[in-house]
Formats: structure tokens, sequence, C-alpha cells
């Protein structure tokens, strides 16, 4: 640094301590330099700061994202936009995304799961949509860890207030109790909604001279540096971040909806963009890069609900509830009286500009002043050392220890945190309203009816850390598997995936190695099943002490129901049906649920994912579910083929007798192993020679399990296991944990 910039930056008081509190480099900041020019200013360097966040830039995961699918005949929009877009037929597409918000989480476990709440679901809107759905992936410590009772507690009250007040049903999800999560937990929330597919707005300013108009809530300090907070690390001082997170009033975003909605049937808007991660500074530099124009903003027109601030806290602050558009000349009128009529603020705080830069005012004096390109498309893009671990030995199912009863078993598993069931969590959420939810949580995937018509919107969660972080490549691969499975067991079409990429730091190589195996499964598993990534979300820096998170792609997905007359569901619907296995047994008990919670103990590689057999076993399901041959289906995932019986046993109130387990396989294996690409369904006797000449034709094998019928699980040689005594482990052991510990 030359003693001319050194004396600079003395003089704007930025010391080499308070560049690296914005959590910019040595080189990074040099890079700054070379392209602002000059020295910034404190507000400058703000700006910078959170631009070049992790968050904001993915300067650690972009080269690789490039690598994954993004189009396909059903793509409408693919990633850049607030949310990816998929057609529906007949003029209607569904918008969806799904978002992390961990540290905060962490930090805050009611607020902050309230704002990301808040925060997807103004992603899909800001597109045109109305949010039909929410979705959340929740992964906690062990039940055994001091914190994650409260954790827990918070989280899911933060939730369930925030979609509950916005007249949004929460639908389904998906969570993991596991000690790795002790000191960072993770809050992946989900948002579907429906538009006309004529009716979709995006965030580019394209023109000179626009009106900029800032909608919403007042701006306060809180959030302040979130988006710098969501790319770092928890240490010692974590606690003292609280202040960073935001404050959520979902009373506000209801109004805010409504009002986005309305002023859309107008013909008023140019460009719109949520005010999220890094506020006011990344809505606005979207924006004008995005429609390739520039931006000037008076921030004396800001509404703010504190005194004094800064411009500064102005452009960083991440308060919520927000909306940056670019209106068309002389709609100024129509949007005020909209916005007013909602008792929501309304200002004109800028115009757009062809000079190339960002220039944002103050009391008369200019904040800052930054090329528009070092801001949007000049943040490092580092291609970070990487290395792979070694693949973990295949597990014999012989090598690991039988129980001394089946059913004990299955009734320690279905009782303990990694399957008792979620109701505790999923009652608290309004899942009826808007009164289109046709399949409840509970089941594979949530199904909602596309208001006005026979269609249904299918919609699942899924990952298994577990097998994650015994093989990323695979694990990633069976995150996209499992939630084409679970699409596929409703009917549903898959039509395309969102993607919530939890890890580490990624300037581990052996992180960064994870997140590399990872995209490639996910590329692999989208590839071959036709099920594009329209949109999602990379959260970095899940480590608290130098201790990773496991790698965890939460994938989302949607898919299509022609009919929700022709929908399947899990339960069990009448005696005397058959159950049928479609696809092969080996028997995998690597890193399976049976071993984790019999054993106490995860060993070996996970299951394999052949793509081929699952393409053609879930095609085969769905063609059975349409011709109306199976009663019902359930795919085949933790706990293996006898856990998945189970569920669909308590879900129908019908109990099951049980043929003998597969022969060539110890017991165990074949009832608790957890290979992919299958299916347990029920059908009537009449129907399963047209079963079995199916399976054939598509080359899947066919196993009879057993015969509907009576109040419990029978299995040749044991006890039977009443169905009652399964629902009591199942449903008491979540509620027990919350009331007492």
């Amino acid at each position: 640094m030359s003693g001319a910039a050194g004396a600079a930056r003395k003089a704007q008081g930025l010391s080499d301590e308070l560049i690296a509190e914005h959590g910019l480099s040595p080189e990074e900041y040099t890079l700054l330099l070379k392209e602002l020019g000059r020295e910034p200013s404190l507000t400058e360097l703000g700006i910078f700061s959170v631009m070049w966040s992790e968050h904001c830039s993915y300067k650690s995961s972009r080269v690789w994202l490039k690598r994954l699918p993004t189009t396909g005949p059903q793509v409408i929009m693919g990633p850049g936009e607030n949310a990816g877009v998929v057609d529906l037929g007949d003029g209607q597409a569904a918008v969806f995304k799904m978002e992390s918000h961990n540290h905060p989480s962490t930090s805050s476990p009611i607020r902050g799961p309230a704002t990301g709440v808040g925060g997807i679901m103004r992603d899909v809107f800001t597109m045109g949509a109305r949010p039909v759905a929410n979705m959340n992936a929740l992964r906690f410590g062990s039940a055994e860890h001091a914190k994650t009772r409260h954790l827990v507690a918070g989280v899911v009250s933060g939730i369930g207030d925030y979609g509950n007040c916005m007249g949004v049903p929460t639908v389904g999800g998906e969570t993991n109790f596991d000690a790795r999560y002790n000191d960072n937990i993770l809050v992946n929330a989900m948002c579907v909604g429906l538009v006309d597919a004529n009716r979709i707005f995006t965030s580019a300013a394209k023109g000179v001279g626009l009106p900029v108009v800032y909608v919403g809530s007042k701006t306060g300090r809180d959030g302040i540096h979130g988006a710098t907070m969501a790319s770092a690390e928890f240490d010692e001082a974590s606690e003292e971040k609280r202040p960073t997170v935001q404050v959520a009033t979902p009373s506000t975003e209801k109004l805010l909806l409504e009002a986005c909605l309305e002023l859309m049937a107008e013909d008023a808007i140019v460009g719109i963009q949520d005010m999220g991660a890094a506020g006011l500074t990344s809505s606005s530099v979207e924006m004008a890069d995005k429609g390739g124009r520039r931006i000037e903003l008076d921030l004396d027109h800001v509404p703010m609900r504190e005194d004094g601030m800064t411009a500064y806290e102005m452009l960083l602050s991440e308060s919520q509830e927000r909306m940056l558009m670019v209106l068309k000349p002389g709609a100024e009128p129509i949007a005020q009286r909209i916005f007013e009529k909602w008792a929501l603020d309304f200002a004109v705080i800028g115009h757009t500009t062809d000079t190339g830069h960002m220039v944002v005012r103050h009391n008369g004096v200019v904040e800052a002043d930054i090329p528009l390109p070092a801001l949007a498309h000049a943040a490092p893009i580092y291609e970070r050392p990487w290395v792979t671990r070694p693949k973990l030995p295949m597990i014999a199912p012989e090598d690991v220890t039988a129980p001394d009863s089946i059913l004990g078993a299955l009734e320690c598993l279905m009782g303990s945190p990694h399957l008792a069931s979620r109701r505790w969590i999923y009652e608290q959420y309004d899942h009826m309203v808007m009164a289109d939810t046709v399949q409840r949580p509970g089941g594979d995937a949530a199904v909602v009816r596309v208001h006005g018509t026979r269609k249904g919107l299918a919609i699942s969660c899924d990952v298994t850390p577990r097998y994650c972080a015994a093989d990323p490549q695979e694990g990633a691969k069976q995150a996209i598997a499992e939630c084409w499975r679970n699409l596929t067991a409703t009917g549903a079409v898959p039509l395309a995936i969102t993607d919530c990429m939890n890890f580490g730091n990624p300037q581990r190589p052996e992180i960064m190695g994870e997140f590399v195996g990872a995209v490639e499964g996910m590329r692999e598993a989208c590839t071959a099943l036709d099920f594009p990534v329209v949109s999602g979300n990379v959260s970095l820096y899940n480590e608290t002490m130098g201790g990773a998170i496991p790698p965890t792609p939460a994938i989302g997905g949607v898919g299509l129901i022609a009919d929700i007359a022709d929908m399947a569901t899990v339960a069990l619907k009448q005696d005397g049906d058959l159950l049928l296995l479609l696809g092969a047994e080996a028997g995998h008990l690597g890193q399976s649920t049976y071993m984790q919670v019999m054993m106490d103990r995860l060993e070996g590689a996970p299951p394999p994912v052949d793509l081929g057999a699952e393409r053609r076993t879930g095609d085969m399901v769905r063609a059975l579910i349409k011709a109306g041959a199976v009663s019902s289906v359930h795919d085949v995932s933790d706990g293996g083929v006898l856990v998945a019986i189970a569920e669909m046993a308590l879900a129908g109130d019908r109990g099951v007798a049980l043929e003998p387990a597969a022969g060539g396989l110890p017991a165990h294996a074949s009832w608790f192993g957890e290979d992919q690409a299958r299916y347990v369904v029920a059908a009537s006797p009449g129907k399963a020679d047209a079963i079995h000449k199916a399976a054939a034709v598509a080359e899947v094998p066919v196993r009879v399990l057993g015969t509907v019928g009576g109040d419990a699980i029978a299995l040749h040689g044991e006890t039977p296991l009443p169905l009652l005594a399964l629902k009591t482990a199942h449903e008491d052991w979540l509620p027990r944990f919350m009331a007492h510990g």
C-alpha cells in the first residue's frame, strides 16, 4: 500500500481492523481499491462488504453452481431472479425457492426463523405470485444437548407465528436431530406460489429517469451486516451479534403482499425487488444492474423509525417487510394511493440513470459514488482448493448385528428421535388455511390444489445428511432421487427443484471438496431424472469453533398432478389388499437408521443410487397410480421397508400380516436395509397380476410383503406388535421431549 493511499485510508478512519471486521481480506481490499480507483468512504466500505460477502456474491460457489442443469421445456425462469418459475399448463405457473436463515436462527430462535419465512415469501410474491404453501427443513443438535429443546421451541414458534399470521399454509417439511448441529442449527425455508404465466414480474430496472420507490415498513437499525454475519463462522463473540437479527412483523407483510399484488394488476411496475440480505444496497444494485442501467438514491426520503440514522445504517439495514420498485413515469400517484390505503410507507427515493454509477446522497452530501459493475460483477470469484476423502467401504449385511426381535427393533426405531412423529411440530402450523391443501403433513409429499382447478401441486423437501457426511456425491445424488420419489409417490410428475446448500468453511479444502462432490451428485441426478434446478441458495461457514456441520444440500421439489382424483397417499385403505415391494433389494445397512439407533454408530458407505433404476421404478409407479392399480403408495427411505410399512399402517389404522423376509438376506437387512429406488404399494389381489406384468416390462423386481388386515404388525415367529403400542412409541417421543427433556 502506497504512503498516499495509507494516509487517505487513515483520513477515512479505515484501519486494517475495521476492514477485517467488514469481512474483507487484504487481497480483496486491494481489489476494491483497483475497482474504485481510490480509498472508499466508510459507507462505501459497508456497501462493498455486503455485496462482496459470500452470502450475496457466491464467490466460493459460483464456478461450481454453473455445472447444474437449469433448463427444460417445463422451465419458464431459472436461477438469477428472486425465485424459479415452472409451467403448469393452461397459462398457469408455479414460483418457488428455498433459502437458509441459519446463523440468525441459532442466535435468535424465534426472530431468526420468522424473518426467514417472511423473506422467502417476499421472494415469491415479488415475482407476482400469491404464496400458496410453505415448507421448512430443520436440523437441530442431539436430543441430549442442553440447547436443543429451547431451539426447537423457538424455531417452531417463529415459523408458525409468521406463516399462520400471513394466512399461508405450512404443509410439510423435515426435521433431523444430530449432534453435529449442536452449535449451528439449520433453518431452511421454502415457499411456493401461483401466478399467471403472462403476469410474471422481474427485478430488472430498464429505462432512464424512472422513479425508484421504497414501500413497506420503515427502516431501523436491525439486521445491519446480516449478510456479513451469514458469511462467517460462529465463535465466542457470536452472542454479541444478536442485534444483527432482524425484527419480523407478519401483519405488515400481509399488508405488503396485498398491496404489491394490487399494484401489479395496474400497468405501473417496471421492476420490483425484495429488500432481503444487504437490504437497500443489494436491491438497488441488482435492479439497476439487471436492467442495464445505473441508479441514484437520496436517503433523505427513506422512511425511518429511528432518529439520526446514518447513510451507512440505512443502506445496510435488513429491516423486514420492505420492497424497492422502479415505476413507469407518472405511475407514482397510483402506487402511493394503493400503499397508503394499505397503511404502508411510500416514498420516491431516487431514479435510474445512465451514468454507470450507483450514487447515494444524504443530507446533501454524496455518501457513495461507485461504478456499478464493481459491485455487481467485480467480486472475487474463487476456485478454492479442494480434496475428496477416501471412499468408505461397503458393509456386508451379515456384518451388522441382528436384533433379538425384528418387531422389537421396529418399535425402537419408530420411537427414536430420528423417526418419531413430527406431529408436535406440524400441528403448530396452520396447514389447511386457504382451503386448498389436499394432502397434509405426514405423507411422502404435501399436495395443494391449483386454486379453481383439478390440478394438484406436490411439494417435498429432502436430504439425508448422514449419507452426505459419508459420501457427499452419493448423498447429494440420493437427496435428488428421494425428492423425485416422494413427488412420484403422490402421482405427480416431478418438474424441478430448488436447493439450499448448507456447508462449512469453504477455505478448508476438505469442506470445499464436500461442496464439489455434492454439486456433482446433484448434476448427475438432475440430468438423469429431468429434474432441473431453477432457484436456490448457498449457506457457507456453518461452523462453530472450527467444527463444521455435515454437508447438507437440502432439496425442495415440486411436481404436477393433472387431476387430484388420481392422487395417491400412504395410508392403507382396505383389508385384504396385498402389500408389494417394487425395486431391488440388497439389504444395505451402511449409514442406516437401524445401525444408528440399534448400534449407536454410523459406519460404511451410504446406499448407492442407481439412477436408471430410479427412473424405471418411478415411471412405473406413476403409471400404476394413474391407472388406479394401487390404493396406497409409500417410498422406502429411512429405516427401510418395515418402517415404510409401519408408517402406512399407522396412517390407515390397519394392521399387516407379513411374509418372511427376502430369501438370501439376513432378516434385519431385508426389513431395515435402506436400498434406494424402492416403493411399497398396496393393491387388491385382483390387480396383483397386472402389477407383476408391468414390473416385468419395466424390469423392476417385485416381492409380496404381506396382507393388510387386523390391528397389529404380525411377523411369523414373533409376537405381533399392536398398532396401539407402535403408535404410542411413535407419537410420544417428541411431546415428551419438549415437555420434560
